[in-house]
């Protein structure tokens, strides 16, 4: 399975995204988009794949996860869209690629940036139209970090809580809520290509370090500024980017 090699750095969060090839709509059955949670669960019993949000659609997955071990994320991305997309070719009898040739990650700075990136995820369906909130949408993460069930959790809530700077998870519960809510209420739904697109997404000191640690590959990377965040352009015509 094709996907954008990763180098490990402890503790950092990847706001993933990964499109089905041709942008077809390739998980518009609720079984194929059970499926990929399924083996999101798998890989998080088999690697430790910290999860801290996701959403999956008709035509594309979102997944915030963190480091916590090497090669965790290569390994859980591996397993969970070869898996998905050989179940769906057996099933239809159909050949020929599922996803696009690779998935890409965006690097997201805590506290802040991480928080307005977990909305960016929540509200994903309902820029579609789909639904008029995220609770509404069954493949979302928005259910689980409201009402964790009691088996077969997927987010890590612990880690997601403190890295957007809260200490106890009813503070950070109570406050996602109300995020949420505000941003229905503002019509605040503009695709914003910064938490999909771009290298790494953060303060202009945090964005400058991780293009420093990219090496050669990050010298011809643009750092752009924004009203609110700093953002590390990705390279024009690439939509994976090579870590390794």
């Amino acid at each position: 399975m094709p996907r954008a090699n990763r180098s490990f750095v402890p503790g950092q969060i990847w706001h993933i995204t990964h499109r089905c090839h041709e942008r077809a709509f390739l998980l518009k059955f609720k079984r194929d988009r059970r499926t990929y949670l399924d083996w999101i669960y798998e890989a998080r019993r088999r690697y430790g794949l910290c999860l801290l949000n996701y959403v999956v659609t008709c035509n594309h997955v979102h997944l915030l996860v963190k480091d916590t071990a090497e090669d965790a994320i290569a390994r859980s991305m591996q397993l969970i869209a070869g898996r998905t997309a050989q179940a769906f070719n057996l099933r239809k009898r159909r050949q020929g690629a599922f996803w696009e040739d690779r998935y890409h990650a965006t690097a997201v700075e805590t506290g802040e940036h991480l928080r307005c990136c977990v909305i960016y995820i929540d509200l994903n369906m309902v820029r579609a139209g789909a639904v008029s909130h995220p609770a509404d949408w069954p493949h979302g993460g928005y259910r689980e970090i409201q009402n964790p069930p009691a088996r077969y959790r997927m987010i890590d809530l612990a880690a997601l809580s403190a890295s957007c700077g809260f200490e106890r998870l009813q503070d950070f519960q109570r406050a996602h809520r109300e995020w949420v809510a505000s941003a229905v209420e503002r019509g605040v739904l503009t695709r914003d290509t910064c938490w999909t697109d771009a290298v790494a997404v953060g303060s202009a000191a945090f964005v400058e370090r991780v293009k420093h640690d990219l090496g050669s590959r990050g010298k011809w990377r643009e750092v752009v500024t924004g009203a609110s965040y700093c953002m590390l352009r990705q390279e024009t015509g690439a939509y994976s980017l090579d870590f390794g």
